[in-house]
């Protein structure tokens, strides 16, 4: 049977910063056999061999939006068979930039360098407005968190 990872990342206790992690534990709860899911403070060079060792890895994160912004799905490997459910504007990537300001990129390219294998990815970008001290999510934030888990639903049954 083949892994999933859900790897969520952002600070727990900045408000809507910890939305990435909510949803792996989230996705945690429905117990699925072959989905491992990693709520971690920020994306570290270790993740890079059960990366290495998955068919598929979503990553999720918040990102600071505007009241107009919304869910962002984007695929992060181009050529694989699944097509973007969303696209967006991501930039390329700058060398190995490993931490919570990096971006998932970094631990792919890692993945390939060091274990020569780059599973199917995903990147998950749910909106965030409030990024201040405290442990609860804004209701934006709140709802995007629901979308998010149906977005993994939709990718993982493929």
């Amino acid at each position: 049977m083949a892994e999933i990872l859900i790897i969520g990342y952002g600070n727990t206790l900045r408000s809507d910063d910890g939305a990435g992690q909510r949803v792996a534990e989230l996705v945690a709860e429905w117990k699925l056999p072959n989905v491992r899911s990693f709520p971690v403070h920020q994306l570290t060079p270790e993740l890079a061999e059960p990366i290495s060792q998955a068919e598929l890895v979503i990553f999720v994160d918040a990102y600071p939006a505007t009241s107009e912004q919304g869910l962002q799905v984007h695929s992060l490997c181009e050529g694989r068979p699944y097509p973007p459910l969303e696209t967006g504007g991501l930039e390329s990537s700058q060398g190995l930039n490993i931490g919570h300001t990096g971006d998932p990129r970094s631990l792919l390219a890692l993945s390939q360098i060091l274990y020569n294998n780059t599973p199917l990815a995903w990147w998950i970008l749910v909106p965030a407005v409030n990024f201040e001290f405290g442990e609860s999510f804004s209701p934006k934030t709140t709802e995007n968190i629901q979308d998010s888990l149906a977005q993994i639903q939709q990718i993982i049954v493929k």
